[in-house]
């Protein structure tokens, strides 16, 4: 089956018959890589997208490309998305906050009755 078509991905594929497999040459299968760029020194970087590209070095370049001409950018990162790790959905309770958290509330610390009566102290004490 001959594919006449403008795409160069198609004619690089050399499709055949619909029942034959499909056998992916090197390099012909390229990776996606997600896009984070950082909009000015000291700013947390930000996902903007994904390019597709054979390797991270022209992944870094189509990122430069798509997503470093249009908005301010100081860097860029990119990272292939099939070496990102999640957690399975099943694992979500993982992430069940205490709600009882009187630890972080400074009410109940006695440090407050003795830094009033540290103020209180200053107030009566005559200036110099």
């Amino acid at each position: 089956m001959s594919n006449q078509s403008y795409d160069p991905r198609v004619n690089r594929l050399k499709l055949g018959n619909a029942d034959d497999p499909i056998k992916v040459e090197e390099g012909e299968n390229w990776n996606v890589y997600e896009v984070f760029h950082q909009e000015k020194r000291g700013a947390h970087h930000e996902h903007v997208g994904c390019v597709h590209a054979p390797d991270p070095q022209l992944a870094l370049v189509f990122a430069k490309e798509q997503f470093g001409r249009r908005k301010k950018c100081v860097n860029l990162w990119v990272v292939r998305s099939a070496d990102i790790l999640a957690f399975d959905l099943e694992d979500e309770d993982m992430f069940a906050n205490n709600l009882e958290k009187t630890y972080r509330d400074a009410s109940g610390f006695k440090v407050m009755d003795k830094i009033n009566k540290f103020k209180g102290e200053a107030v009566k004490q005559p200036k110099a």
